[in-house]
């Protein structure tokens, strides 16, 4: 006991903690505890990649919002040590954050006791620089709003800094028409939205903790069963004619139903993923399984593995799977080159038929929607058949319950249904399509509250609560077509409280405003028929840019630049 309480009560340096990062440890700072967490990243059931894009940084907000009291009680297992004073972040390594070992870096000590012996703070600012390219996103926002973006308090987990981001501050960013992009998007953002000093940052976590606290006062947190009481009824309403109009040989009408009960069964499966219904971990991951294998055909063990990381690092196009449409859809600049994304692990090529797509991609945009469910249908099978899940821990079993699911699934939807009770080859194409672009609204939905809004990145220092509301959106509607969007028209709400059960999203959403007002934050809230119009306005930009830079590399290639 007294040696666990020793190494438990350990302060750790920032440099000391950069130095473990550095020879492979994953690091992640909670409540001011130092956690090294190698052990339990094969056995996440949320995957490796969501602890991987918290590594170097203080994930407090993040690990709180997304597990319950009694997972965080199991976290102080991997306790190594605390640090004191106000974390400053490093870029993760999955992100390209650079480190250097704790003796290589430690020639550094003797110039900081000097400089803080002479009473100057040491420059501890580099790590909130938001990439190795660019400098750090407040840079601009300081001659534009006179912020002091520097004023980091000193402490022991504060007072260093990579010696690597060191010698990058020192180079001038590289600068291509694309960066430049960028740096304008990055620009905009810092203008629009509070300062990035930790100061200001802090008292933004500050103020969403206070709120976090008055939701659960609330009991908002609790779910009304009676609402999926009336839900269930819903459910059994499309099942019932969706039997009916099989039997009676409606076969073409019948996928109607069939496909909104996909829709709307969807949603159930959000919550479940969330742990919003009954909040205990294995019996909402049982009801997600049940539900989206056994009457869906898709994979919830995939979809917390991809919609975690979104959840993290929402609208990034390097890391955000929810936003890497390659070669359909583009809505960012950036992926004009070729970049590299970390949760698929390659390359989107902008190849000759991403060029062709993108270009048109505002024109395509509601058709290929239509198509979402089959390749939900393909991720699904990737995931369990390559076994990308956990094989240990608590979710060991849950890949082979999910195969069994996907057996039975194609079993009465794929025999059963299409090809026993169908008659023609045309008859049965048409039910197939027909109810899985039905369920077009979900995935318009899901991209509507994102294809909107910023995909800039600005850096380290950036609240997990103003990203989520800088680069999400809530869609406006009347209470009572709330049934139609399944709680995804509160998006931003969601982001900020993940398992907020979404029958209570909508009182929430009083508090997330007076909130947002109080930290001066925007929030974004649009009709549906004017965010499918915002979007479409964005695909149209990135189109016209794919455009242009078509036509520039065009015109160097055939050496024609109007000089003659």
């Amino acid at each position: 006991m007294a040696t666990r309480a020793q190494r438990t009560s350990k302060i750790f340096s920032r440099r000391e903690i950069e130095g473990l990062i550095a020879d492979g440890r994953s690091i992640i700072i909670l409540d001011n505890k130092v956690l090294k967490v190698d052990a339990w990243l094969p056995y996440h059931p949320g995957g490796d990649k969501a602890i991987k894009h918290m590594i170097g940084r203080d994930a407090t907000d993040e690990v709180h919002r997304f597990h319950s009291a009694e997972t965080l009680e199991l976290t102080n297992r991997y306790q190594i040590g605390c640090v004191k004073g106000q974390w400053i972040n490093f870029v993760p390594p999955i992100q390209g954050g650079k480190f250097r070992t704790y003796e290589e870096s430690a020639v550094m000590q003797v110039d900081d006791c000097v400089d803080t012996a002479a009473g100057q703070d040491t420059d501890s600012t580099s790590s909130a620089d938001q990439s190795p390219i660019f400098e750090p996103a407040d840079a601009p926002a300081m001659s534009m709003r006179k912020r002091n973006a520097l004023n980091v308090p000193q402490s022991s987990s504060a007072s260093s800094v990579s010696s690597v981001e060191l010698e990058d501050r020192q180079k001038a960013p590289r600068m291509s028409v694309m960066d430049a992009r960028t740096q304008q998007e990055i620009d905009f953002d810092t203008a629009k939205y509070p300062s990035l000093d930790p100061q200001t940052q802090s008292n933004i976590v500050q103020k969403y903790r206070e709120l976090e606290e008055r939701i659960d006062a609330a009991g908002l947190y609790q779910c009304r069963y009676s609402s999926y009481a009336i839900e269930c009824v819903r459910y059994l309403f499309f099942f019932v004619s969706f039997l009916f109009l099989l039997k009676t040989g409606w076969y073409i009408t019948s996928a109607v139903p069939l496909g909104c009960l996909w829709h709307q069964l969807s949603f159930t499966v959000h919550d479940a993923g969330h742990t919003a219904i009954t909040h205990n971990f294995q019996a909402d991951t049982i009801i997600g399984m049940l539900v989206a294998d056994y009457m869906g055909g898709l994979s919830v063990g995939w979809w917390k593995y991809n919609h975690n990381v979104h959840h993290l690092v929402t609208n990034s196009p390097e890391h955000d799977p929810d936003i890497e449409h390659m070669p359909f859809f583009a809505i960012s600049h950036r992926f004009f080159e070729d970049l590299f994304s970390t949760y698929y692990e390659r390359v989107m090529d902008y190849d000759v038929f991403a060029k062709f797509l993108v270009q048109y991609q505002e024109y395509l945009y509601h058709v290929i929607l239509c198509f979402g469910r089959f390749n939900l249908y393909r991720l699904s099978w990737v995931y369990l058949l390559l076994g990308q899940g956990p094989r240990k821990g608590p979710a060991w079993w849950h890949r082979y319950f999910e195969i069994a699911g996907q057996i039975f699934f194609w079993t009465w939807f794929g025999y059963g249904v299409v090809y026993k009770s169908i008659p023609g080859g045309w008859n049965r194409f048409a039910f197939v399509m027909i109810s899985h672009a039905i369920t077009m609204p979900l995935h318009l939905q899901i991209t509507l509250s994102h294809f909107a809004m910023s995909t800039a990145d600005l850096g380290t220092t950036e609240s997990f609560p103003q990203k989520m509301l800088r680069t999400t959106m809530d869609v406006d509607c009347p209470q009572w077509l709330d049934f139609f969007h399944g709680g995804l028209q509160f998006q931003a709400i969601h982001h900020l409280f993940p398992r907020l059960p979404r029958h209570n999203l909508r009182r929430t959403q009083k508090l997330v405003q007076d909130f947002c007002e109080e930290v001066d934050i925007p929030y974004a809230l649009f009709g549906f028929v004017e965010g499918n119009q915002i979007v479409l306005g964005r695909l149209g930009d990135v189109s016209k840019q794919a455009k242009i830079l078509a036509e520039c590399q065009r015109t160097i290639a055939e050496g024609d630049f109007g000089v003659h």
